[in-house]
């Protein structure tokens, strides 16, 4: 009777897999660049540098199912004005996204993906440091969903607040 009513599924009874799917496919350097300016008298500093890390994470389309999620890091290290070393990395991922609700696809590319990322570019950014003959930065593990929650609801406040100069 089901049937008749037209209640099944065919695709599902034909054995086609329509349960949410996401999956890291691969995972890459896409650029890398250090810079040692200094050198070679930069180590002979008596200071320690300052250092100043930034991130940037993007999300691009590949194809219908497949989502390239980038994970920028920029680290800079400087003393007394002079740059001690510079460091670029994006590290990139393709992940494999299948029906997955419209809603949970940029969540799932802007927080979860950037985790998983993270632990491996963490290790070609200290790598890259080390091998320009200076300690190994360990960065500390990264809240990317809170980062997110953090940057949706400053996006909701902008987009709530009265544009300037109108009353």
């Amino acid at each position: 009777m089901a049937q008749e009513a037209g209640l099944v599924n065919t695709d599902a009874a034909n054995g086609e897999d329509d349960s949410p799917q996401a999956a890291m496919l691969a995972q890459y350097v896409k650029d890398l660049s250090f810079e040692n300016p200094s050198a070679p008298g930069v180590y002979q500093w008596q200071t320690q540098p300052q250092i100043d890390v930034q991130f940037n994470i993007g999300a691009q389309n590949v194809s219908d199912e497949v989502h390239e999620v980038t994970l920028k890091i920029d680290v800079s290290a400087t003393a007394e004005e002079k740059t001690a070393f510079r460091v670029e990395l994006v590290y990139a991922g393709l992940f494999g996204i299948r029906n997955v609700p419209e809603e949970q696809i940029q969540p799932f590319l802007l927080a979860e993906a950037p985790r998983l990322l993270f632990p491996f570019a963490r290790r070609v950014l200290s790598d890259a440091i080390r091998d320009g003959n200076f300690p190994p930065l360990l960065l500390e593990p990264i809240d990317f969903g809170a980062l997110y929650m953090q940057q949706r609801q400053a996006a909701g406040n902008l987009e709530t607040a009265e544009p300037a100069g109108q009353a």
